[in-house]
Formats: C-alpha cells, sequence, structure tokens
C-alpha cells in the first residue's frame, strides 16, 4: 500500500539537552593564559559531569564548534533536570575552589552558563536549539546576573529556558533547586531583534532579589544603595557546601571549544582521545 504521507513531511527530531558555558573576558587575557585557563575549565567540567551522574563526554568530530572561551555539550533530554541540579550547584563549588586555589599569576575563571533543550537533526546535532542556547548565555539578562554574581564575589550565573524550567524545576524534578531560587527574567540579545525568550536566572548564594537591581537598571549598571556584600549573599540552605560533600576536583587537560555530546545515547561519530 502506498506511503499517505507527503513527500515534503519530515520527523521532528529526537529531543537534546544543552549545556553552553562562556568566560567572562576570556577574549582579554595575555594569549599565553588562555591554554591553561581553558584547561582548567574543561577539567571542572568532566569532573562535575562525573559528579552529577551524567556520564563520560564523547567528542562529536563531525559537530565541532568552537565558540572560543566557552563550549556546548549536546546531553540526552533526560539528564536536563542534572544540569541544573546538582550540575549548576557543583560548577558553581568547583569555580569557587579553584579560585580559593589559584595562583595569583593565574586568571580567574567567570562562567555565564545556559541549559535549554529542542530538537537537533543528526549526525551533526544542528538546530534552532543551538543557536537558542548560545543566544540565552550571551543574552542580556545573562549578562546582568554576571555583573550582580562578580560584584558579590560569585563565579558563576546560569540562565535556564522556560521549557527547561517548567520540566525540571516547576515540575518538582530538582532536588534541592527550587522555584524561590531562581529570578524570572526575559532573555534578548543585542542585534536579535527575533530573540525574546522568557528565561530564570540563577547565581548560586544569591537570592534573586539581589540580581533585580542589576536587570533594572543594565549590565554595566551598579545598584544604588548597594548594601553589605555579607548581607547580600543568601544562606546557601540546600546549596551549600554541607548538603554536597564529599566534592572535589582539580584542573587540567585542555582544548577549545566544541560541540560534544554527553552519554552514549546518540553516538553518530567516532570518538576523539
Amino acid at each position: 500500500m502506498p506511503s499517505l504521507v507527503p513527500s515534503d513531511t519530515s520527523d521532528v527530531p529526537p529531543e537534546h539537552a544543552l549545556l553552553t558555558v562562556d568566560m567572562k573576558e576570556y577574549s582579554q587575557l595575555p594569549e599565553a593564559k588562555m591554554a591553561p585557563a581553558r584547561a582548567d575549565l574543561d577539567d571542572i567540567l568532566a569532573t562535575v559531569f562525573a559528579q552529577s551522574g551524567i556520564g563520560d563526554v564523547t567528542s562529536l568530530s563531525s559537530a565541532v564548534k568552537d565558540r572560543g572561551d566557552g563550549a556546548i555539550f549536546v546531553l540526552p533530554a533526560r539528564h536536563a533536570a542534572r544540569l541544573i541540579d546538582p550540575l549548576l550547584t557543583y560548577l558553581g563549588q568547583a569555580l569557587e575552589r579553584r579560585e580559593q586555589t589559584r595562583l595569583a599569576s593565574a586568571p580567574p575563571i567567570r562562567l555565564r552558563a545556559s541549559v535549554h533543550v529542542g530538537p537537533l537533526a543528526p549526525p551533526d546535532h544542528r538546530g534552532d536549539a543551538v543557536n537558542d542556547a548560545c543566544r540565552l548565555v550571551d543574552s542580556d539578562a545573562a549578562r546582568q546576573a554576571m555583573a550582580a554574581a562578580v560584584d558579590n564575589g560569585v563565579l558563576l550565573a546560569a540562565v535556564v529556558s522556560d521549557t527547561v524550567f517548567r520540566r525540571t524545576v516547576a515540575a518538582g524534578r530538582a532536588s534541592a533547586l527550587k522555584e524561590h531560587h531562581f529570578h524570572r527574567a526575559t532573555a534578548r540579545v543585542e542585534g536579535k531583534p527575533g530573540f525574546e525568550e522568557t528565561c530564570w536566572l540563577f547565581v548560586p548564594g544569591l537570592v534573586p532579589a539581589v540580581i533585580t537591581p542589576y536587570l533594572a537598571g543594565g549590565s554595566d549598571a551598579v545598584p544604588a544603595g548597594r548594601q553589605d556584600r555579607a548581607a547580600q549573599r543568601s544562606t546557601r540552605d540546600s546549596t551549600s557546601d554541607e548538603d554536597r560533600k564529599g566534592v572535589r576536583q582539580k584542573g587540567k587537560a585542555s582544548g577549545k571549544a566544541r560541540l560534544v555530546q554527553v552519554g552514549r545515547d546518540y553516538i553518530t561519530g567516532p570518538e576523539q582521545s
């Protein structure tokens, strides 16, 4: 029996979760310090993936993307909740530990991160979901959250797409992080007038009220009447070190930014060593 499906009909590709990271002011580093900083970040990320129970990280040689100062990770969609909780907490703690132990000659790593989910076409995993994940991490909201983080001695600012937030945090699939840990915002990107998406901001150790003045004043604004940093930082309750005992990491390894896949659900190319 002939198919009744029109010849121009295409199936929706399988969904994947995406984690995008971007180092603040990486391009301003002396060239000799770029590779060591990326090496530390690569090792931190590999460690927190393992700590979060996500599994190994596999490079896709057919889908390399070079962001220079960051990386895009493609994962099975089922890992979306783990990318938020516990990974974001582990990532913030790992960055803090590196900051406490780094040599004076080593630059600090301040990181913006985004978590998104959407369909990606194999084998190269191309699609709007990758573009939107990058726009989220480059958005005004993410940069303003990073400004709040820097002013308060925090090294990580994360932005979660509304789709992921509803499927994970709002759906009760995150154990330690709850809705009150996030600040609702609108992600916009200069030069991309067609992009305007609801998102959720998370800065480890900061209550959403601390982020609010930065969103109102712009990415470079310093809120009037800024409180003492110690007063601004929230008690870490469920995101404290006590809730994440035994977490340790050291930085090494190296490599450029790349599009990689975590887990073995959608391996389409040879593994890279």
